[in-house]
């Protein structure tokens, strides 16, 4: 079974909201998840959480990130190395 870490579409036209969760790849992309790891607002890009613990653990089982996942994903390990 393929799983992998991707962007779920919520919000309303012209204002997307977008979670990330972890997914089998034969989902469609705003169907069943198996866990919510955080969120991203494209129109406030300041707007973003994710929980590094939970996708350090899922990367460790086998899910694979979608590309604009893995630059949100290395975005917050940025912030949070500053922070400390």
């Amino acid at each position: 079974m393929a799983i992998n870490i991707h962007l779920r579409r919520e919000g309303r036209i012209h204002k997307p909201f977008y979670r990330i969760v972890v997914a089998d790849k034969r989902s469609p992309r705003d169907g069943r998840f198996i866990e919510q790891l955080g969120y991203y607002n494209p129109l406030n890009k300041a707007e973003f959480k994710i929980d590094l613990e939970k996708v350090d653990e899922w990367i460790k089982k086998g899910a694979k990130p979608t590309n604009t996942v893995l630059k949100l994903i290395e975005i917050a390990r940025s912030k949070s190395n500053s922070n400390e």
